[in-house]
C-alpha cells in the first residue's frame, strides 16, 4: 500500500498505531477511521460563528476523519444546525480551519469559525483525554 493512502496519528480499528507506523484503514469514501495513535498538539474548536454551512458543512469534507466534525441541532444555528468536533478523534491536522501562517487563507471553514487549541489548554478546560 502506497503512502498516499496513510496518515499518522490514526490507530486501525481501535488499536494504536506502533511507532513509526502509519495506520491505512479508510472507508469507502475515502477518510480514516478508527483511534489515533497519540494526542495531537491541538484541537479543532469551533465558535459561535459556526453557521453549519446551510446543512452541508465543508469542514466535514476537508476532514480526513470519518466523524469528527459531526453537525448538531442548536437553536441558534436554526435550521441547519452546528459542528461539534469529538475531541477523540481529531488529530490536529488543521485541514479543516481557514487561517494559515501569517494570516494566509487556507481551504478550510469559509466563516473562520474553526479555531486550533493547544490540546493542553482543551484538557485544561474540559477534562484529560485518555489517548
Amino acid at each position: 500500500m502506497g503512502m498516499d493512502s496513510q496518515l499518522p496519528g490514526i490507530g486501525i480499528g481501535g488499536e494504536a498505531a506502533s511507532p513509526g507506523r502509519l495506520a491505512s484503514k479508510k472507508s469507502a469514501d475515502g477518510k480514516f477511521i478508527g483511534r489515533r495513535a497519540k494526542k495531537p498538539k491541538s484541537l479543532a474548536v469551533i465558535t459561535d460563528l459556526c453557521t453549519g454551512c446551510a446543512g452541508a458543512p465543508v469542514c466535514q469534507l476537508y476532514c480526513p476523519v470519518e466523524e469528527c466534525m459531526i453537525l448538531v441541532p442548536a437553536e441558534d444555528a436554526f435550521p441547519y444546525g452546528r459542528i461539534w468536533v469529538d475531541a477523540l478523534k481529531c488529530i490536529g491536522c488543521k485541514k479543516c480551519i481557514s487561517r494559515g501562517p501569517e494570516e494566509t487563507f487556507l481551504e478550510g471553514c469559509p466563516w473562520d469559525a474553526i479555531v486550533m487549541l493547544p490540546t493542553s489548554e482543551w484538557e485544561e478546560q474540559h477534562g484529560i483525554l485518555p489517548f
